[in-house]
């Protein structure tokens, strides 16, 4: 369709999908230019096209990340940081590592560079990024730990209010981190977890490194730390082999714990992984449809109740953007991770203010504003 309608652009496909495979994408008569996942990275690649069509490296040989010095993310005052790429782990239904090669990260002083530039014109709340960010620092002298690097992040940029971690790995917690937990204020109190499934034969077959039981011990410590953090988890519903005691091992699991959000999905079959090639997918659609209908639902009520908690109460909000219902309200975030929504008044993205919920969904506080900004 872009070839129709463009017939003299260059039309160029990067990205994981074309990492894995680009011969697929080289062979339509449209596409002028593959480029991998490393080369898009380099600035001479794009400001003169080469001859080759294919420019696609083997991943798998890159040793290093070059950090991308952002200076900001348009109309958000949320920012992200990369601070690692890549994944040394194989879990069986996993492509993404074939994308992305191995485990590479941020050195803690690029790490520094880019967070005080982003502070520097005005963003409030940081998100640390990465593939598999609790396996920072294998590859770097001294093997720093993600506890570690954060505390001489914290240590050595004064300004930061807000930091926050994408998806955690609950094998790879580490002592630094469990203990910037539990004292870091900075540090929101809301983790992500890569949970997957509740059931330890299915674990296992994912290639996933935690337990059910271990788990629920890590989440149980936690709290006990910081009694207010919230958890999401990753599901994946209808995996090979997932019997019906399976995947109630999974809606008891959701039970015990109490995610506060999450996201779910049908298993779908990645091609050259090895859940792919070693096991037959077994579980119907009808069922797998079924399985995640219910989780959904369970995590619905999940939610309902979590945020049933907060109804009355204030909430500390950064202004991140405007609602995508209207207009007329802003849209931010809670410590917490909540999405609040509220009238404009007169305040600007970026302002932290404290917000009174009085309504509330499964997924949105509702509120007013306490007209002080903090």
């Amino acid at each position: 369709k872009t070839r129709r309608r463009h017939p003299d652009v260059k039309i160029v496909v990067t990205g994981c999908a074309a990492q894995i495979d680009p011969d697929t994408f080289g062979q339509m008569p449209e596409v002028d230019h593959v480029i991998g996942n490393e080369e898009k990275l380099k600035p001479d690649i794009w400001s003169k096209l080469p001859d080759e069509r294919l420019i696609v490296n083997d991943i798998m040989n890159v040793k290093e990340t070059a950090p991308q010095l952002v200076s900001g993310f348009k109309g958000r005052f949320r920012a992200f940081a990369q601070i690692q790429q890549g994944c040394d782990h194989r879990c069986t239904f996993c492509i993404i590592p074939y994308g992305r090669g191995n485990s590479r990260s941020v050195a803690i002083g690029e790490v520094v560079k880019q967070v005080r530039l982003l502070l520097e014109n005005g963003y409030r709340e940081f998100v640390l990024t990465g593939v598999d960010i609790t396996s920072y620092g294998s590859d770097l002298p001294g093997q720093p730990r993600l506890g570690t690097m954060i505390k001489r992040l914290l240590k050595n940029v004064e300004g930061i209010e807000r930091l926050r971690l994408s998806s955690v790995d609950p094998s790879e917690v580490d002592d630094d981190l469990l203990d910037l937990i539990a004292t870091e204020e900075r540090l929101m109190p809301s983790l992500h977890l890569s949970v997957q499934a509740g059931s330890d034969l299915i674990l296992k077959r994912m290639k996933r490194r935690h337990s059910r039981e271990g788990l629920i011990s890590l989440c149980k410590k936690i709290k006990q730390l910081r009694p207010e953090i919230v958890f999401g988890a990753d599901i994946i519903v209808g995996f090979p082999t997932e019997t019906e005691i399976d995947h109630q091992d999974t809606l008891s699991l959701m039970e015990e714990v109490k995610y506060d959000f999450g996201y779910m999905f049908a298993y779908s079959e990645r091609p050259g992984t090895y859940a792919a090639r070693n096991f037959k997918d077994d579980v119907s659609p009808e069922t797998k449809q079924r399985r995640l209908e219910e989780i959904i639902t369970l995590q619905q009520k999940l939610s309902f109740e979590r945020n049933k908690r907060f109804l009355n109460n204030e909430c500390s909000v950064l202004i991140d953007k405007s609602s995508k219902k209207s207009n007329e309200f802003w849209s931010g975030r809670t410590s917490e991770n909540n999405v609040v929504v509220f009238p404009k008044y007169d305040f600007s993205l970026g302002d932290i203010v404290n917000v009174k919920v009085e309504n509330f969904t499964t997924a949105t506080l509702i509120g007013d504003v306490n007209k002080v900004k903090v």
